[in-house]
């Protein structure tokens, strides 16, 4: 007869696992005998733990790399004199516990939000979009899984894009309105445009007006007007090209538009709409690309239909972890 674990059993299995892997004891085995032994759940339990261990093994070891790092920058923020001692687990059990950890509380335990989220004055979670209305009537709207920090107290409106993106309605004051993201910033009067945090920099797209995008503090401002976009990292900017704006800006109806991009590129995308993590583990199918318009409501349906199209493999790890391979 085929039994159900309850999600208590699951996690109670996850949990031995993550034990049975860090070399334990005599007396560890002995108790885990006798759980293992006093329902047959508890067998079916540990059984689909070990499928999920073999499934997991990279993204786990990945997720705990992530935020190892993450729980670093975070002490140091915090300008702890203990931060040298963080996180020295052996390889297996550091990838057990953030396994363990993350499929028991979701996009809860993330602790690369928490360093993002220090001081942010805006925050938005996996899923949520938001739109705040500044001191001076100007407009943010956040993108799911996006921070921001406001300060209109020195002589200009800045703003630091902490995680994610913003679209920015900018009322004309006089004073400049002044968006920070990675080492660039992008600096107008009265327009509307969107930054996007990327790996090393950051987007900046125009939907109106005019706006002045620097790469770093020694690099040359290059202006954008409506329907023009361009991308830095590293204090390097990309050549500026034309765009449509008001597709690429769908996502506060909604929508994610793509044509031509990399299948990596939308998984990410999908991940901040998803109350949990999605990891891609195929280098090769993440190249592949993707064109469509897709409802960023439902990240699994998009998933679901990509797989459809392209092919690749896709498992759930307790609801809360979706692996792409």
């Amino acid at each position: 007869m085929n039994v159900t674990p309850t999600p208590a059993q699951e996690q109670a299995a996850l949990a031995w696992l993550s034990l049975l892997h860090d070399q334990p004891s005599s007396g560890d085995q002995a108790t885990f005998s006798q759980w293992l032994r006093a329902d047959a759940a508890h067998v079916e339990a540990y059984s689909q733990a070990q499928v999920l261990w073999e499934l997991s093994e990279v993204p786990a070891r990945k997720l705990a790399d992530e935020e190892a790092m993450a729980l670093q920058g975070y002490l140091n923020a915090m300008n702890t004199p203990k931060r040298s001692r963080v996180l020295r687990w052996s390889g297996a059990l550091a990838m057990a516990a953030c396994l363990v950890v993350m499929v028991s509380m979701g996009a809860g335990w993330q602790p690369s939000r928490w360093v993002d989220d220090l001081g942010a004055d805006y925050v938005t979670a996996p899923g949520e979009i938001k739109t705040v209305t500044l001191a001076d009537n100007s407009q943010v709207t956040l993108d799911a899984d996006s921070a921001i920090a406001v300060d209109f107290n020195h002589g200009e409106r800045r703003i630091q894009l902490r995680r994610g993106a913003g679209f920015f309605s900018v009322t004309h004051t006089g004073q400049s309105f002044v968006v920070a993201a990675g080492s660039g910033e992008a600096r107008v009067l009265g327009t509307q445009f969107e930054v996007r945090l990327q790996p090393a920099g950051a987007q900046v797209t125009v939907l109106s007006g005019r706006v002045g995008v620097t790469p770093s503090k020694q690099g040359q401002q290059q202006v954008l007007t409506a329907g023009q976009q361009v991308a830095y990292a590293d204090g390097i900017a990309e050549p500026m090209h034309g765009v449509d704006s008001e597709s690429r800006l769908a996502w506060r109806d909604g929508w994610l538009n793509y044509y031509k991009a990399p299948l990596a590129d939308v998984v990410k995308d999908l991940g901040r709409y998803f109350p949990g993590r999605i990891l891609l583990l195929n280098e090769e199918m993440g190249a592949r690309r993707v064109s469509g318009s897709f409802p960023s409501k439902d990240p699994q349906a998009v998933l679901n239909v990509l797989q459809a199209v392209l092919g690749f493999e896709q498992h759930q790890v307790l609801g809360r972890m979706i692996v792409v391979r």
